[in-house]
């Protein structure tokens, strides 16, 4: 490609919205034009990359028996009514009427288009196990896009769905797609690392999140050095210190003038905040049938911890969480600052209860009265818990669940996930099959996607320097970038032909014949970030060769011309070879 004919254009100043680098990069390259929050236009050279992502991940689905299919990006609503998800999924579902007035649906996700093909297609045994994928447009209403690609609204998904007679067949295939992830991230030049994590909207039994570790990510991930425990925080658990036992005391009431905050009652008190109870006021969304319902939640942990609002909101099965206002925490008896589950009767009130509190004697909580706190509250005899669960927030320093080391924290941005749905989908949706007995049985599923734009992302947050992109060569939009400093036909002639010879031998090949200062196209084959880079200038011509240079090196050398084609094609093996080199076998830890 010519770069004078290429589409798209370069920037020199960082856009004022690009607040991390591959944003910037990818703006200032010409890879992508927003369009609005979390909606991208991607560019010619974007497109090279991303075809090369997908090719790499059709490569690994199709090495575990995958079927590439294509599902509609428009849904009627009546199938996700069927699977009830209409009636849990909030405001991130983007719905709309057709002209018809019926109820629409743009996909988020394709389990319940994959249930409808699935109860028309499976009838036997002797269909099964089945492993069906797509690469198609999704749109999520993202109430906080951000990060360029990282967090984005539209985006480009690869989605699989395994389809198996028992958990023995979901179990060997969620295994297989384990590897296939690593192995696609790998190829692609990203590190990653795999975690337990929330099943979320998606439902069933286990999930694994697979992330790039960075710290611009905004999910925060626990590991445990020591057993290899790693879950991201939001289902992290950890092992709770439990105080020895004691005489329940009686209640009291104590005056706690402006001690609204854990801090200062444990200052008051000269305790530590392993004495305190905290009481967390929220209202959780709740879905009764085909309707929603809003419940005031009170939330109880220890004064050492802090509420994990993912749990929780697991715990009282909520569609969505927010924090209750001052007026709706007053409606119901409850005093902002001073407040707790004591003393209150309110049947329509919620109460959960960290599992630690009820090992907990002698407790500090709010008294429900301004400046006045109770001690000695103790769970069971002063205040009763609709659910006792956890719903503490696991954190760097905690120890370990299995008691092996504590706990470390790092950030990261997940880049693909795999989930056991078992039959929560084929029994709502009924999609069965008969045994080899003639009976009906429920389809066993799994699902599993991955993001190809926070792919190519997270691969420029992993690859840049100061002046630019450095694409792994097995991504990379162009494996050359040819650079032509020509003053003379001389030069250019000589860079025409490299330009050509390339090309017949099947290298990919960006030619900037531009008509720019030699600083403008250093520059811009920094900021572009090919592997390799070809100068062709008259200095060099008088040596007998050109210069090339390998963009994540320092050295360059002189190339002779007969042997330009030989020593890049050398390169690109060379480069390609050490990426492949990462794939290694991976085992599917319990963490």
């Amino acid at each position: 490609m010519r770069q004078s004919k290429l589409f798209s254009q370069t920037l020199r100043q960082a856009p004022a919205e690009a607040k991390i680098k591959s944003h910037e990069y990818l703006l200032r390259g010409g890879y992508v034009r927003q369009l609005a929050a979390g909606i991208f236009s991607y560019l010619p050279l974007a497109m090279r990359a991303l075809a090369k992502i997908e090719t790499i991940i059709r490569e690994e689905m199709n090495r575990i028996e995958g079927q590439e299919i294509e599902m509609p990006v428009v849904h009627p609503a009546d199938i996700w009514k069927e699977s009830k998800r209409w009636y849990q999924i909030g405001p991130e579902m983007a719905r709309f009427k057709d002209r018809g007035e019926r109820d629409m649906v743009l996909g988020m996700t394709h389990e319940e288009i994959v249930g409808d093909i699935v109860r028309k297609e499976i009838q036997s045994y002797k269909q099964l196990p089945q492993l069906i994928y797509q690469l198609q447009t999704k749109f999520r209403d993202e109430p906080r896009a951000r990060g360029g690609l990282i967090r984005v609204r539209e985006f480009t998904m690869k989605d699989s769905y395994s389809l198996d007679m028992d958990e023995a067949g979901l179990a060997a295939q969620y295994r297989r797609h384990y590897q296939a992830y690593f192995n696609i991230f790998r190829r692609c030049g990203l590190p990653p690392v795999a975690v337990k994590s929330d099943v979320g909207m998606m439902g069933g039994s286990l999930a694994h999140e697979f992330m790039y570790l960075t710290p611009i990510g905004e999910d925060t991930l626990l590991f445990c050095d020591e057993s290899g425990y790693a879950a991201n925080s939001e289902i992290a658990t950890f092992v709770k210190s439990v105080p020895e036992g004691e005489e329940a005391k009686a209640l009291t009431r104590t005056e706690t003038p402006g001690a609204k905050t854990i801090e200062a009652l444990a200052a008051f008190f000269d305790c530590e905040k392993s004495r305190l109870a905290k009481s967390v006021f929220m209202v959780a969304e709740v879905a009764e049938g085909e309707t929603s319902v809003e419940r005031f939640v009170v939330a109880v942990v220890r004064g050492d911890m802090d509420l994990n609002e993912t749990k929780l909101q697991n715990a009282v099965r909520a569609k969505s969480l927010r924090a209750a206002t001052d007026e709706e925490i007053r409606g119901r008896g409850i005093v902002p600052g001073y407040g707790s589950p004591v003393g209150v009767e309110d049947e329509t009130m919620l109460v959960v209860v960290d599992d630690v509190i009820p090992q907990c004697p002698n407790l500090i909580a709010g008294a429900n009265e301004e400046d006045y706190h109770v001690e000695n509250v103790n769970y069971g005899r002063d205040f009763e818990a609709d659910i006792v669960t956890d719903i503490a927030l696991a954190q760097e320093g905690d120890m370990s669940p299995d008691g092996a080391g504590v706990l470390r924290a790092v950030r990261g941005v997940e880049i693909g996930n795999i989930f056991k749905l078992g039959t929560r989908y084929s029994d709502s949706l009924g999609c069965y099959y008969l045994d080899e007995n003639g009976e009906q049985q429920p389809i066993v599923m799994g699902s599993y996607g991955i993001g190809v734009g926070r792919i190519l992302a997270c691969l420029v947050e992993a690859h840049h320097d100061e002046y630019g992109i450095m694409w792994p060569m097995t991504v990379a939009p162009y494996q050359v970038h040819l650079v032509s400093l020509a003053r003379d036909e001389e030069v250019a002639a000589v860079a025409d032909t490299i330009y050509a010879d390339l090309r017949a031998a099947g290298i990919e090949v960006l030619y900037d014949d531009r008509d720019e200062s030699a600083g403008v196209k250093f520059n811009d084959a920094d900021l572009l970030g090919m592997p390799l880079r070809l100068t062709v200038g008259s200095r060099g011509l008088k040596k007998g060769g050109v210069e090339m240079k390998v963009r994540t090196a320092q050295e360059r050398e002189m190339v002779g011309l007969a042997e330009v084609v030989t020593r890049v094609q050398g390169e690109i093996k060379r480069l390609v070879a050490e990426i492949e080199a990462t794939v290694r076998e991976e085992v599917l830890g319990e963490g």
